[in-house]
């Protein structure tokens, strides 16, 4: 189960990152603030899959640390932060 939640953190690392990284132009620049929006919106729905496929399986709870749990959380904590201030 590496494999997937490893895609599923890349990906919503590359999303996370997005939404860090954008800047508009002013308050007129609805479309970054959409972009942001958006990046972050695919940031915690892809954070909440990982963390699904981490919890609910009790074979993978058990054969997977704990350790797996913290990138989701940061990521959509940081998401959920940057949506909030800046989106």
């Amino acid at each position: 189960m590496a494999v997937p939640l490893v895609i599923l953190y890349a990906l919503a690392a590359g999303c996370c990152y997005y939404a860090l990284t954008i800047r508009p132009s002013g308050t007129w620049d609805k479309d970054a603030y959409g972009a942001i929006t958006l990046s972050c919106f695919f940031t915690i729905a892809l954070s909440a899959v990982a963390l699904l496929i981490t919890v609910i399986p009790p074979t993978v709870r058990r054969a997977m640390g704990r350790g797996w749990l913290v990138p989701p959380l940061v990521l959509a904590a940081v998401a959920a932060v940057r949506w909030a201030f800046g989106g």
